[in-house]
């Protein structure tokens, strides 16, 4: 293909794409085709990766071909193995596609579908893909050093700890967080219990199969492991329509956050080739199966999006969470655009893998923009509901009204009409008891996307198995972080115990496994706890403090990559994280001020404990929601200033480089040639 060619083809494609985008942003008045939204996202992915990445590449990391990879170099057959591209690109997807691509936009959506999927597109393509992919390369080029070892080492010790602290903070809201969206998802619902509850034994049986009855047969255990899927989810419509099963699997939320609370502990204490392995294995081909079914569906239906450009609620007073959009949708979509998070596993089991360097582009910029491609999906999955079906399952009953009759009512006079039967139809289509007040994200999403797929596989008579197939789906996504976060935890609370007793930092001393997986479990178990005794749902309090904790993290990230650029002599490229950066610090610095101290009792922590306080009587329930609310304002306050102080040491060494008071040094591993071929660019 000649040079002129490929300069039109990128150039229609970059037209086709403004086309698109022009669509979304400009259309008011009619309603408009998902596709739109496919096409946009299509465009403006390809011509970041294959332009902006390539900028990135050449410029500003100068990627080596010839520079051997820790991988390489430090080849132990365990932690460090050079590993096919492909492979690591599936690890680390799996790795990071956790609830936030599916949540987060279902919960934005409530401002309409224009503001989340603009911040997808431009937070993807300039934010998160770079975040990712500079941390993956500069994580490589140190031997495969965490984040916090390389804030300590870069930016100095007050980086480190606070990196440190911020870590353990993420990965305790996240885990609370996230096991509430599971409980929200599957409260009241037997068939979804029994269903999420037999992915346990079928994990355990695939791990004791591979390990001791089939060593190494994994075509053989990847059927096993999808018929049993199947049957379970045709066992769990069983299970509900069967009067005499069902009361055992129609479980309260309460009772749901115990039997997660003690699974994670099992999860975090048992060997990982037991459970953690085989159920991420399982999840995988589940998560990309999945999202390939429905990227198929949404291509052959072409579905209508319902929901507006822009709701009413942009003002601030959306029932689902209340905050206008700046700074509130920039938080509430985090994984889809830009997740700290990533950061942890792009310094984490990745770098390890990475046999050349040139992959850490299509690895650490390419997987980002495949999550954000889901989170397009989830975004086309919550529109192309009718609104007032859309509010009736994601608000809460402190809100809308504890009886179908009151939520119904009070959703139509919000101009989104809905009707108590009609919900009760939808309900009965997609075998539940409910869908009012299923706040979370996880049941919208599954119902959008069982009319996808029932739309276009199967019709109306399988609606049910398509909902109950994407409970299971959201479920296993969520659990794998589950899994995978306490562990990681552990590990975390292990090391800085070591510093105190050296026992404790062993990984495989039972006693430490125990006593520490206890302390992880705890921590993010008191978020999960305080979420189901909110009255609001949880969501209203919790997601916005996960996104600004996640966000926070992706300031240190971002303090750290800048930190090291201007350190290489390459000041001049410092805006391709500098400019993310200083957007990330006006969302989320402003997002925290609001969320401690806004008047609004449905925005401010402190103003709701104020009016818990002085409009009832106190007793145990209302002191309890008081003490959380002050709780998750002071974890806001506290998090917000140590990053600020991680910002005020970076810029402070950014300007004594750049004056010349001090000199830049990174601190690589020396430089090894590389014993593989190789390879041309392609």
């Amino acid at each position: 293909m000649t040079k002129s060619i490929r300069i039109l083809i990128w150039l229609g494609l970059a037209i086709l794409g403004a086309l698109a985008l022009g669509t979304i942003a400009l259309h008011r008045g009619e309603q408009i085709n998902a596709m739109w939204l496919v096409l946009a996202a299509f465009c403006a992915f390809a011509l970041g990766y294959r332009f902006y990445s390539k900028f990135i590449a050449a410029k500003v990391l100068a990627l080596d071909a010839q520079r051997a990879t820790p991988a390489e170099r430090l080849d132990d057959g365990r932690d460090f193995v050079p590993t096919n591209k492909w492979v690591v690109f599936g690890h680390h997807f799996a790795a990071i596609a956790g609830p936030g691509p599916l949540v987060g936009p279902v919960l934005a959506a409530q401002f309409g579908y224009l503001p989340g999927t603009l911040w997808i597109l431009i937070g993807a393509v300039f934010a998160g893909c770079v975040q990712d992919f500079v941390i993956l390369l500069f994580s490589v080029r140190r031997d495969g050093k965490s984040l916090t070892e390389m804030a300590r080492e870069e930016i100095g010790i007050v980086g480190g700890f606070v990196a440190y602290a911020a870590v353990i903070s993420i990965i305790v809201i996240l885990l609370g967080v996230a096991s509430l969206i599971v409980v929200n998802a599957l409260k009241a619902s037997p068939w979804g219990v029994f269903t999420i509850a037999m992915t346990i034994p079928i994990a355990l049986l695939m791990g004791l199969y591979l390990r001791r009855l089939r060593a190494g047969k994994v075509l053989e255990v990847s059927l096993l492991g999808f018929i049993l899927v199947m049957l379970a989810i045709w066992g769990g419509q069983w299970v509900s329509q069967t009067p005499a099963v069902a009361p055992w699997f129609t479980l309260t939320a309460s009772t749901l956050a115990v039997i997660i609370i003690i699974y994670g502990f099992a999860a975090s204490a048992l060997p990982v080739w037991l459970l953690l392995a085989p159920r991420d294995y399982l999840s995988t081909f589940v998560k990309l199966g999945t999202i390939g079914l429905l990227a198929f569906g949404i291509i052959a239906l072409r579905p209508t999006l319902h929901m507006p450009p822009l709701t009413r609620f942009i003002d601030g007073s959306g029932p689902i969470f209340a905050g206008r959009i700046f700074p509130f949708a920039f938080i509430t979509i985090a994984c889809g655009a830009i997740s700290g998070f990533h950061s942890l596993i792009s310094s984490g089991t990745t770098p390890k893998l990475i046999r050349r360097e040139p992959e850490t582009r299509m690895v650490g910029y390419g997987a980002m923009m495949a999550e954000s491609m889901v989170a397009i999906m989830a975004t086309i999955a919550a529109c192309v509901l009718q609104p007032g079906t859309y509010f009736a399952i994601n608000s809460p009953a402190g809100v809308v009204g504890q009886t179908p009759e009151a939520a119904a009512a009070t959703i139509s006079g919000w101009g989104f009409p809905v009707t108590a039967a009609g919900m009760h139809a939808l309900a009965q289509a997609v075998g539940e008891q409910t869908l009012f007040n299923r706040t979370g994200g996880a049941p919208a999403f599954a119902v959008g996307m069982a009319h996808i797929f029932s739309s276009s596989l199967g019709g109306q008579a399988v609606m049910a198995i398509w909902y109950h197939f994407a409970i299971m789906f959201e479920a296993l996504f969520i659990l794998t972080v589950l899994d995978a976060g306490t562990r990681v935890g552990r590990f975390m609370v292990q090391d800085a115990l070591s510093h105190i007793w050296k026992p404790l930092g062993r990984t495989g001393w039972y006693p430490s496994i125990l006593a520490t997986s206890a302390l992880i479990v705890a921590a993010w178990g008191s978020f999960l706890w305080q979420g189901v005794k909110d009255p609001l749902g949880g969501i209203n309090s919790l997601w916005p403090l996960f996104g600004i904790s996640n966000q926070l993290l992706a300031t240190v990230a971002l303090c750290v990559a800048t930190t090291i650029i201007v350190k290489m002599g390459k000041a001049r490229y410092s805006p391709v994280t500098l400019v993310p950066l200083t957007w990330l610090v006006a969302v989320t610095f402003t997002a925290s001020w609001q969320k401690m101290f806004d008047s609004n009792p449905r925005i401010g922590f402190l103003a709701h404990a104020r009016q818990l306080a002085s409009s009832a009587a106190p007793n145990h329930e209302i002191s309890r929601l008081i003490f959380n609310d002050r709780l998750d304002a002071i974890v806001t306050g506290v998090l917000v200033c140590m990053v600020a102080l991680v910002l005020l040491e970076s810029v402070f060494l950014w300007m004594s480089v750049l004056s010349g008071r001090m000199q830049g040094r990174v601190k690589e591993a020396p430089f090894v040639p590389t014993r593989f071929v190789v390879e041309e660019p392609g």
